[in-house]
């Protein structure tokens, strides 16, 4: 009660000191003055009731207690079935598929489908986690338009399996080659004799076999020149 003692005295104050201006700028009648020690009596007493109420607002609010941040989490967890560590979990699962959806690290029917594992997951309508699997995951996977699975390659004078691995329309790595020859078995016999106006099946590379010529590329060393 003592904040309704301070606030009231001090609204009184600045009512006495407004009507003593207001006298000073003005010379006032009896009834005049009594009129405005009356308006300012009504004043007063309505701002000790709201200064009243907002005081028993004030111990109401006192007088609730609190859930921790630990524990709404948990009842929020509890709402879709999980606990903390089933949500980390979930968490760890979104940032691995989203890293692999950016870098398109295919086949892009596999992230649709593991994409679709997610959301069927109720920890999915989280806030935490719902517009980012429902909406921006999903709309990334279908901007993401997937290179062919194989072309062709119709050899010319002069090509050979390493040489046309290296093209930068092919694989950019000249010892890719050896997947140009598997894929070719029924024409080519020899890898070191092809012939101009063959037609070649160019499988797509996966991730796997990228790192495994790349890493043959860049440990190579060409024998010195004498």
């Amino acid at each position: 009660m003592k904040l309704s003692r301070n606030l009231i005295g001090v609204f009184a104050l600045l009512l006495f000191f407004s009507f003593t201006v207001f006298a000073q700028e003005k010379e006032m009648t009896k009834d005049e003055w009594q009129a405005e020690m009356n308006r300012l009596q009504t004043e007063k007493e309505s701002l000790t009731k709201e200064v009243s109420s907002l005081q028993t607002d004030v111990n109401n609010l006192k007088s609730k207690s609190v859930q921790s941040y630990e524990d709404c989490m948990k009842e929020l967890y509890a709402m879709v079935g999980a606990n903390a560590q089933d949500v980390d979990n979930f968490r760890n699962a979104v940032n691995e598929l989203d890293g692999k959806i950016s870098r398109k690290e295919g086949p892009k029917a596999d992230r649709q489908k593991d994409l679709d594992a997610l959301k069927e997951n109720k920890i999915s309508a989280l806030p935490e986690f719902y517009d980012k699997v429902h909406n921006q995951m999903q709309a990334a996977l279908d901007a993401w338009v997937e290179a062919p699975k194989e072309i062709t390659y119709t050899v010319v004078k002069g090509d050979c399996l390493w040489n046309i691995a290296k093209k930068p329309t092919i694989y950019s790595n000249p010892f890719a080659w050896p997947n140009i020859y598997k894929a070719n078995r029924d024409q080519i016999k020899n890898p070191n004799l092809i012939y101009p106006k063959q037609i070649f099946k160019i499988p797509k590379l996966t991730e796997e076999e990228k790192a495994k010529y790349e890493k043959i590329k860049n440990n190579y060393k060409p024998a010195p020149v004498k």
